[in-house]
């Protein structure tokens, strides 16, 4: 009797779980960050005394200033697994973007490069858009060849430009590395773009749209949803957030590179699955994306401390991400 009563309270929390994966997450998060202050202690202490003698908010600051455009990158992989996609030209657009518009507003201006560099995602999303709803071609082929495409198109680009030099717009500067009350500005963006994904997921017939797609699209096909047009415009969402999350990354980092972004890239898919997005389709969150992300950044910070060479440190990240992941799925009953 006993047993069978501790065996269904298990059962029910590990559904309490699986329908709530922010919460497990967050307190994973809380895990890393005391298992952090323990390795070097004081960098968690949220308040340092500054020259003036004030109090202001420094390692929570630096750990969303860096967790933003992450988590922006996160999002485009959380709305394309929920139809069990990927997008894998994520972190070449959000280069891509950035290159662009640091090239040209040099050349037109800031406005008209923000716009032309906004409008290359486009592009981008709505060519795998029609390869993935229309030829039918699976998203990992498709993105990737994609992004394989852009990156030669930008090295070709950047033959043309090379003499013109490059220039970040000032309102980019002021996102990614200004600061109001101690915090990061890049939340001007970040926190109107996270409601709209909330938005768009949870109270719109695009967003039920994406998980009907991804739990059986064979009967949201026979229940008369024209599929291909769902996917042109998801791959195409897609885009323009890589494109705006690399807008930010540049104004973070305030230099141009043909990788800028590019490193970004798996770390945005382990924080969507970490985050407990289903890469079989028609489960996400990316509320759990975003402490997805934090979490990444913790992790990325302690193996710092540690000094670990670029090798280990790598081996290391995927090792831990594989084990997050294997023991979120585990708890949750996720698969």
């Amino acid at each position: 009797m006993n047993m069978a009563t501790t065996d269904s309270s298990m059962v029910r929390f590990g559904r309490f779980l699986r329908d709530n994966p922010v919460i497990p997450l967050l307190a994973f998060l809380v895990l890393m960050i005391a298992v952090l202050e323990v390795i070097r202690p004081g960098i968690v202490t949220p308040f340092r005394a500054g020259r003036d003698g004030l109090i202001s908010t420094f390692w929570v600051g630096n750990l969303i200033k860096f967790a933003i455009p992450l988590a922006m990158l996160a999002a485009c992989q959380v709305l394309t697994m929920l139809t069990a996609g990927i997008d894998l030209s994520a972190g070449i657009v959000a280069t891509v973007a950035a290159f662009v518009c640091a090239t040209l507003s040099s050349i037109w201006g800031p406005v008209p490069a923000v716009l032309i560099a906004m409008s290359m995602g486009l592009v981008v999303g709505v060519v795998n858009g029609i390869g993935v709803g229309v030829v039918r071609v699976h998203p990992l082929i498709m993105t990737l060849g994609t992004g394989l495409i852009a990156t030669g198109c930008m090295q070709v680009y950047q033959r043309l430009v090379i003499n013109a030099g490059s220039e970040i717009p000032a309102v980019l500067s002021w996102l990614g590395t200004g600061r109001t009350l101690s915090m990061p500005n890049g939340l001007f963006l970040f926190v109107p773009f996270a409601l709209f994904v909330f938005w768009l997921m949870r109270f719109t017939g695009f967003g039920r749209l994406l998980f009907a797609l991804g739990s059986n699209e064979n009967a949201a096909k026979l229940s008369g949803v024209r599929a291909w047009q769902v996917y042109v415009a998801l791959y195409a969402l897609s885009g323009l957030i890589a494109a705006l999350a690399g807008l930010l990354y540049l104004g973070m980092i305030r230099q141009t590179s043909l990788s800028l972004a590019s490193p970004l890239l798996l770390p945005s898919v382990a924080a969507a699955v970490i985050g407990g997005t289903s890469i079989f389709g028609g489960r996400g969150s990316f509320a759990g994306a975003i402490v997805g992300a934090l979490i990444i950044r913790v992790l990325d910070t302690m193996l710092t401390l540690m000094q670990m060479p670029e090798g280990a440190r790598t081996m290391l990240f995927g090792l831990i991400i594989l084990t997050v992941t294997a023991i979120y799925v585990r708890i949750t009953g996720s698969r």
